[in-house]
């Protein structure tokens, strides 16, 4: 059975990319520019308002004012992980 993902943290990158932090520990870059269709998302694509986004504990997603979310598993699938390790410094 696939595992459910939760949403810890999110933070606002640039554009709409978003980055978040899941439940296992992982942090992946999301571009939600290509899923903002349809009269929920629309809204969304001002950036002044997408950076309104903020995590909602209740339902384990990033969220907006007007009603928007995107399911967890879905941001964890089209995530790019990003590896916390610094590669600064390195010979």
């Amino acid at each position: 059975m696939a595992r459910m993902h939760s949403i810890r943290q999110a933070e606002y990158i640039s554009g709409h990319k978003l980055r978040l932090s899941f439940d296992d520990e992982s942090v992946r870059v999301v571009d939600l520019a290509p899923y903002l269709d349809g009269e929920v998302f629309e809204p969304l694509r001002d950036e002044a308002y997408f950076r309104t986004v903020r995590v909602d504990g209740d339902i384990d997603t990033i969220v907006w004012d007007n009603g928007a979310d995107f399911s967890p598993d879905f941001l964890y699938e089209i995530g790019q992980e990003v590896q916390e390790h610094s590669a600064a410094g390195r010979g």
